[in-house]
């Protein structure tokens, strides 16, 4: 094998594991599910079934992703954080067929205790911050948070916040990069790696 699964952790017949992926303690994937290369999930998660998990995405201890969860690349997944995959969920009504897709996009990160609602997209490197809620698409490099998630700035691709000058115009000191914020549509792009 040229991935780990810890000794304590179930892997169900179905599953693709890509190389270099470590999955911990207590842990259990679920049939149909496919992760990536270079994954990480600490103890006491659960995966899918039906769950397609991209490459280097970290997930924390306590996590379950539910089918319908879609993560791209570069993902971060706090401890505790959780996923829906019902909007209005009952013990005595079957409702698989009303699942509704979450997409996280490319290097997003999601807090501690966050929540996320179903059906929503989180944009490229948006960072929801620990204990939201968030029950609506987020767009890329938004910095949300509060209950229910509300968007207080913008961070850059290396989770730093971003100051805009007049200009709509940000340079993260960090790594150099550059944003540009369009005010009327409310959007940050990347324009400098």
């Amino acid at each position: 094998m040229d991935y780990f699964v810890h000794e304590s952790s179930y892997v169900d017949d179905g599953v693709f594991i890509g190389k270099g992926t470590k999955i911990w303690h207590f842990c259990h994937v679920l049939s149909g599910s496919f992760i990536g290369k270079n994954c990480s999930f600490g103890q006491n998660c659960v995966i899918g079934p039906k769950v397609k998990i991209g490459n280097g995405v970290k997930v924390q201890n306590n996590v379950s992703i539910y089918e319908g969860v879609e993560i791209e690349d570069d993902v971060f997944l706090g401890p505790s954080m959780v996923f829906t995959n019902v909007i209005n969920p009952r013990a005595f009504i079957q409702r698989r067929e009303e699942f509704k897709k979450t997409l996280l996009k490319k290097g997003c990160s999601i807090g501690a205790n966050a929540t996320i609602v179903c059906g929503i997209t989180i944009g490229e490197y948006a960072l929801i911050g620990a204990g939201a809620v968030v029950n609506r698409d987020v767009k890329p490099f938004a910095l949300m948070v509060g209950v229910p998630a509300k968007k207080i700035g913008w961070v850059s691709k290396a989770g730093n916040r971003l100051d805009f000058d007049e200009n709509g115009f940000a340079k993260d000191p960090t790594d150099g990069s550059e944003y540009l914020w369009d005010r009327e549509k409310d959007i940050v792009k990347l324009i400098k790696e």
